[in-house]
């Protein structure tokens, strides 16, 4: 699919911009149809866009945020995405819809979480690794060939399984928002701007895509 690039100086301006677009997008949702449905990834750039985000015009009463992927861990443990989200955007009236990965039978709620999924995202956040990597869909998981399910179960990926969309789920994105910073991330970019489906993040498609990275990994 074709995604549109556009380079910012650093990681901090990269945030910046992931921050105004994501507001955007939400005044404009809920100035169509009443409402914004959101799904965001975790991270060390998307914190400082979170934050940022949080400073913005948004009308997030209307907003609804759901979780891109989660480690398997405990409530508050900053291992979670949820942790950096929650404390991101406290005091703010958004609705966050957590992955329930503190469950018992992690397939359940795999299946309950995602039948609380909307039809459409107006934006979905992503991010990518090093070893091309996306939301938790990565290299040599059999969660890669999961299609008849919106959310899934990962094996072990550096200490945690994880709860993340399936491909199914990321395509009910109108917009997606990649968020790529440092020089490790070069090559995996190049991959993804290239249609490159060797790579997990390569076989994600969705209506419109667009790639904010800073100038080290572009």
């Amino acid at each position: 699919m074709h995604h549109d690039l556009r380079v910012l100086d650093d990681a901090a301006a990269t945030a910046a911009a992931g921050a105004v677009l994501l507001a955007s997008t939400a005044a404009d949702a809920v100035a169509q149809r009443g409402r914004c449905d959101l799904a965001v990834s975790g991270g060390t750039t998307p914190a400082a866009m979170f934050t940022r985000l949080a400073t913005l015009a948004v009308p997030w009463d209307r907003v609804t945020i759901y979780q891109v992927d989660e480690r398997v861990a405990p409530a508050g443990d900053p291992a979670r995405n949820l942790t950096t989200l929650e404390t991101c955007l406290a005091d703010l009236p958004v609705r966050i819809e957590a992955m329930p990965v503190g469950d018992d039978d992690l397939d359940a709620a795999a299946t309950a979480y995602a039948a609380r999924l909307p039809a459409r995202f107006d934006a979905v956040h992503l991010g990518i690794g090093a070893d091309g990597h996306t939301a938790s869909l990565v290299p040599g998981d059999p969660v890669l060939e999961v299609d008849d399910r919106l959310v899934a179960v990962t094996e072990p990926y550096q200490a945690h399984r994880r709860m993340t969309l399936t491909y199914p789920a990321l395509s009910r994105a109108d917009l997606l928002v990649w968020l790529v910073a440092g020089a490790e991330k070069r090559h995996a970019l190049a991959q993804l701007l290239s249609g490159d489906t060797s790579i997990p993040a390569g076989r994600v498609t969705a209506a419109r895509s667009v790639v904010l990275a800073d100038a080290a990994a572009a």
